[in-house]
């Protein structure tokens, strides 16, 4: 039976459900963007959401959206990265358990968080196959359900809800960026945003080291990502089946953006508007700095996707 395509509707559902677990982060905006870009700038800080990341909104919604009988099996993802302590959570607050498998080279502070949710986390070789097989594994051993970090409709509608409460602030917005890796986030704001507004434009955007969905949008299909090497690792996922066509139907496009414009613009934002963010975050602000598209005079709308960073690796 072939399900209906994902609807604003599923967007509404995902913000009630999640309503009493995930934080409704602040709008903000700073005087030296908007001095800078000659615009009106306005940050969704999803960096003060819930495990530091918009990751919650979507595990959240798709952990409550479970059935009774399926959520007492469990949940389970391959993820060393905000997926992992975002669905862990939502599983603690649910009260059910979380099965994460995490390659063995993940960061201590990421393993130290997810634990620190009470997930059972199980080591692996740091690649994708040993990831998957050990996935499935646990799969057959405990029956947890598969909550996939973006190619999933439950996970695509909850990362929608930021979108969602960016327009009811500020129902005018011209333009909304949003990061993309694996296209949940990107995915889910455009479905939402164009179905709120007529006027408003999704763009995503995308380091040019890790250039697959900028690629995958002009062959028309999907092309893998290859080993990409950025320092934006939250962005280095290929598109998925289900993310894949609601970008190319509603994403005006997506900007590519170096390397050094992505340290520019993170530190600009630790500097002036004291918000600890992430590279993968940083990436949406760095398409205001590369100038590909003309912005001024316009209201705009960035997702700042996270905050979760090595403090003792920072780019600077």
């Amino acid at each position: 039976m072939l399900q209906q395509p994902l609807q604003i509707a599923d967007v509404y559902a995902a913000a009630e459900r999640i309503r009493n677990y995930a934080h409704r982060t602040p709008l903000l905006t700073c005087a030296s963007l908007n001095e800078r870009f000659a615009a009106s700038v306005f940050l969704k800080c999803e960096n003060l959401q819930k495990v530091g990341a918009f990751k919650f909104r979507g595990a959240c919604n798709a952990v409550f959206g479970l059935s009774d009988e399926d959520a007492a099996r469990g949940v389970i993802a391959h993820s060393s990265g905000n997926h992992a302590q975002a669905l862990a959570l939502a599983a603690k607050l649910r009260g059910i358990p979380a099965y994460v498998v995490m390659p063995s080279n993940a960061p201590e502070v990421k393993k130290a968080a997810v634990a620190g949710y009470g997930a059972q986390i199980t080591f692996c070789e740091p690649t994708l196959e040993a990831r998957e097989a050990t996935q499935q594994k646990i799969i057959e051993q405990v029956g947890a359900v598969e909550i996939h970090p973006y190619d999933n409709r439950a996970v695509i509608a909850g990362q929608g809800t930021a979108a969602l409460e960016m327009l009811q602030d500020v129902p005018d917005l011209d333009v909304i960026i949003a990061p993309v890796g694996g296209g949940g986030l990107l995915s889910g704001t455009a479905l939402c945003a164009q179905e709120i507004s007529q006027r408003v434009r999704v763009i995503g955007a995308e380091p040019v080291n890790a250039d697959d969905a900028f690629r995958s949008l002009a062959a028309g299909q999907i092309i893998p990502s290859h080993q990409p090497k950025t320092i934006a690792d939250g962005l280095l996922t290929s598109l998925g089946s289900l993310t894949f066509p609601i970008i190319q139907k509603r994403v005006e496009q997506i900007v590519t953006v170096e390397e050094e414009t992505i340290v520019e613009s993170m530190r600009f934002v630790w500097e002036r508007t004291k918000l600890v963010i992430e590279p993968s975050a940083a990436v949406a602000i760095a398409v205001l700095w590369e100038s590909k598209i003309q912005f001024r005079g316009l209201k705009i709308g960035i997702i700042l996707s996270g905050g979760n960073v090595d403090l003792k690796r920072l780019p600077w």
